[in-house]
């Protein structure tokens, strides 16, 4: 028992130690990432130990224990990696005071619960706890001319060539020191076995012994492991045998291979026992500029095995996958043999490595072959002859008989931009392009081939453009017409020939005629014979509902443009229904119809009342006359409650943006869009309707207001005059204001001067019965005050604290409830000031800013004064 137990102790230790070499894998990983890899590489030789919190050392033991690496494999791990000397030292006292201590013992558990097969390595544990290292860029490598230079080697290193781990082990697969075998008994005796391959070449089976196996493939270990069980499991044996053997690879061991050549980063890499040349010359980033790429030799106990071309790969899709690497293989990079260079219009213009015996059938398969437009027959080839070049003619049935040889430069031309059996026509034909040149082809002949002219087609002339051989041109002028009739020869057609007919439009100013005025979409429309002013209507989408039918105009070109007549005004008067009849005006090209308006047309006018009426609300004018006493009596008259002296009218200035008549239609229009989307009941009648107002609402063009030009250019005048003008304050243009009225004359005596015509948009508000006074300005405390009879201003303004120190006294002003404004006037020093009413605002202006006398100035006040004084009395001696 104590010899068995020893056994096992050091089959327990040797597999840890082979645990740790599956982990030296980690060079592997530096050259040789997977997409997801790449961006978590840790930088060892960058690493800080002090900067690491103890619950990283500890989750690092954590996964180091769970691969089955012990403390001390890891800082050697790291070390190896690169760490200094230094920072491993402190890593190891580190994990000594958290007192971690991790055996890497594996527990042996049933067959169906074996993990996948996997290497651990370095990166795995490292993952997320130590910094991730730069991507590395090359830009001579990316973009190099040198045909497959950057395929093992790019920026987003997105084709990595890595082996499949979980792939079926291969018969041939040779075991070695660091693979992990599993052994799965089956049949009437049920046993399974997992063991490590030592450094000595044996796996140690539990009870069974060591057994060697190194150097052999899996199919012999396999013999080889049957036999000896069989000493133990006699149901192995014999003809019908009862018990059966498995043997599978479980994780896969790491091989160190030695790249070395014209390589990018030769060295020594520890990649995966799977890994083919390829794998290793990713590893070291494949060759550089000067390295071949068409006999990658393979050495294996200093005898070349195998080489590799990697334009098979590239060009014809052959790996070479079958060829695995071994351990200590040496992959050597030898200089290139011989470069060729293809330009011009190949697929993939580039430098390409030859070998001797390739021909330029050979180059062309690796440059891609030709492009669609390129030049086969004839390929230029400028060549390196001793001591200087020479050019030569390759022709396409020597392709596959001249040899390339280093230093060519082939150049494939493009053909030629031209034809060699065109004709074009042009113009009034249904088809224009180009057509094939056949022998006898005519003029006669072209045109039928185009599918005939075109009713527009000028019949009188048509011009043929002839190309001669030294490309020169000559127009020949034909009669189509004498042609067609067969007066005239038909024409015999030349290659390049161009021909040309004209449409009878091209020779003649396109015809239009134009409306403006009061029809829905006044414009410019295309002429017709026979159009008359009716159909133009029409086609405008008809009248507006303000069109004065009977006061129409047509404004005609005149002829007599040297009198200083631009134009003959024709007046008509066109029919109601918009039918043409024996009276309807046929117009002429370039005629302008004008519609105009009905006299005093316009929309619906609306006021508005408010306040202290008996029913306010908005009243439409009736009539151009109305005055203020008539909407006040329309409204009812004034409530008991009504203050008529403090009444306002408020009316749109000039400047106010009235809305269009056609843009308070459109918004009419669109409200009973709304209100007839909303019934989902609409008779069919309603539905066309709501059909023409999508129809119309979406098409109509918005005018501006009426008047805006006027408005537009009195508001710029003002504003210059302000800013011209020195000491003028700018002036605030509003849109309404107030206009003060006495509504309780204007009741008393309707229709005097007093009572106002009304406007559109005007506002009469009547307030309620006003009890207060409002003090405003430079008094001691402005506030608002209640009104008392028979009391004058300078009550109000006492009752506010009186005038303040800078109060100007004499501009003191009242504003009245209904706008009127009252000043306070002077005469002989004394004051009067304005009667108070309810409702009135008194507001006590600010004097202006006390301007300090200066020293100079008082100087140049007393020399005047004493010059003054001088001049006085030599006047008066």
């Amino acid at each position: 028992m104590k010899d068995h137990s020893s056994r096992a102790n050091k089959k327990h230790y040797s597999a840890l130690k082979l645990l740790a070499f599956f982990c030296l894998g980690l060079f592997f990983i530096i050259y040789h990432p997977t997409s997801s890899q790449a961006q978590n590489i840790p930088d060892i030789a960058n690493i800080n130990v002090d900067e690491l919190t103890d619950e990283q050392i500890r989750e690092l033991i954590r996964r180091a224990g769970e691969s089955g690496i012990t403390e001390s494999e890891l800082i050697q791990m790291a070390r190896l990696r690169g760490l200094p000397a230094r920072e491993a030292e402190k890593l190891q006292k580190r994990i000594e005071q958290l007192e971690i201590s991790s055996t890497g013992t594996r527990s042996r558990t049933s067959a169906s619960k074996r993990e996948p097969r996997r290497q651990t390595d370095f990166n795995e544990i490292s993952q997320g706890i130590l910094k991730v290292q730069p991507e590395m860029e090359d830009s001579s490598i990316l973009n190099s001319p040198i045909f497959g230079l950057d395929l093992f080697y790019n920026k987003n290193r997105r084709l990595s060539f890595e082996p499949s781990i979980n792939m079926a082990t291969p018969k041939n697969y040779i075991l070695g020191p660091g693979d992990m075998v599993y052994v799965d008994i089956y049949g009437q005796s049920e046993q399974y076995y997992e063991a490590n391959i030592n450094a000595d070449g044996f796996m140690i089976l539990d009870n069974i012994g060591p057994i060697s196996v190194s150097g052999k493939t899996i199919e012999e270990a396999s013999g080889i492991i049957r036999n000896r069980l069989a000493s133990y499991y006699p149901g192995i044996r014999g003809s019908n045998p009862n018990t059966f053997v498995q043997v599978t690879l479980g994780n896969v061991r790491t091989i160190k291979v030695h790249l070395v050549g014209e390589l990018r980063l030769p060295g020594t890499f520890t990649l995966s026992a799977f890994s083919t040349v390829f794998n290793a010359l990713y590893a070291a980033g494949g060759p550089n500029e000067n390295g071949t790429m068409r006999n990658i030799k393979i050495i294996r106990a200093g005898k070349p095995v195998a080489s590799v071309d990697v334009y098979d790969f590239l060009v014809n899709g052959k790996a070479n996958l079958d060829l695995q690497l071994q351990d200590q293989d040496v992959v050597l990079v030898e200089p290139f043999m011989s470069r060729a260079k293809v330009s011009g219009e190949v697929k993939r213009p580039k430098t390409f490595e030859v070998k001797e015996g390739d021909t330029f059938d050979d180059l062309l398969r690796y440059a891609g072959g030709f492009t669609d437009e390129a030049f086969k027959e004839r390929i230029n080839v400028s060549r390196v002859t001793g001591k200087e070049k020479a050019v030569s003619d390759i022709y396409q049935n020597q392709f596959g008989l001249f040899l390339v040889k280093g230093g060519d430069e082939y150049q494939v031309g493009r053909i030629l931009n031209r034809y060699t059996n065109r004709v074009q026509i042009k113009g009034a034909v249904f088809r224009e392009g180009n057509y094939a040149l056949n022998e006898g082809l005519t003029l006669s002949q072209l045109i039928k081939n185009a599918e005939g002219l075109r009713g527009d087609a000028y019949l009188e002339r048509a011009s043929i453009l002839r190309t001669y051989d030294d490309f020169s041109t000559e127009v020949l002028t034909v009669s189509l017409k004498e042609i067609i009739e067969g007066r005239t020869a038909d024409i015999p057609l030349r290659r390049e020939d161009v021909i040309r007919i004209s449409s009878i439009y091209d020779l003649q100013e396109e015809f239009y005629v134009q409306v403006n005025g009061e029809v829905r979409n006044p414009g410019t429309y295309p002429f017709s014979k026979n159009m008359t002013v009716e159909e133009l209507i029409i086609m405008a989408g008809g009248l507006r509902e303000a069109a004065n039918i009977r006061d129409v105009e047509i404004a005609r070109r005149s002829n007599e443009t040297a009198k200083g007549n631009f134009s003959d005004i024709i007046p008509v008067e066109v029919n109601e229904k918009l039918i043409s009849g024996n009276n309807s005006v046929t117009l002429e090209p370039y005629d302008m119809v004008v519609v105009r308006r009905k006299s005093n047309f316009t929309l619906d006018k609306l006021v508005k009342v408010e306040g202290q009426v008996n029913s306010p609300g908005i009243f439409p004018i009736k009539n151009a006359e109305e005055r203020i006493s008539d909407v006040i009596k329309r409204a009812g008259g004034l409530t008991n409650f009504a203050y008529p002296n403090g009444a306002t009218l408020i009316r749109r200035t000039e400047f106010f943006e009235t809305e269009s008549e056609q843009l308070r239609r459109q918004r009419n229009l669109m409200d009973l869009q709304q209100k007839l989307l909303m019934d989902p009941n609409n008779s069919e009648a309603q539905e066309l309707l709501l059909e023409r107002l999508f129809k119309d609402l979406g098409t109509a063009p918005v005018e501006g207001g009426e008047g805006l030009a006027t408005a537009a250019t009195k508001r710029e005048t003002i504003t210059g005059i302000t800013e011209t003008k020195a000491g003028v304050a700018p002036v605030k243009i509003r849109q309404t204001e107030a206009v003060a009225i006495d509504l309780e004359a204007i009741i008393k005596n309707p229709g005097s001067d007093l009572d106002l015509i009304l406007e559109e948009g005007d506002i009469i508000s009547v307030p309620r019965q006003l009890q207060t006074v409002r003090m405003r300005g430079d008094v001691v405390y402005p506030a608002t005050v209640r009104f008392e009879k028979d009391k004058g201003m300078k009550y109000y303004i006492n009752r506010s604290g009186g005038f303040d120190i800078r109060a100007n006294r004499k501009r003191t002003y009242i504003v009245y409830a209904n706008g009127e404004v009252a000043r306070t006037k002077s005469l002989f020093g004394l004051r009067s000031y304005p009667n108070v009413r309810p409702g009135s605002e008194v507001i006590v202006p600010t004097k202006g800013p006390r301007v300090p006398v200066r020293p100079g100035e008082l100087v140049g006040i007393a020399t005047g004064i004493a010059t003054l004084v001088l001049v006085i009395t030599q006047i008066n001696p």
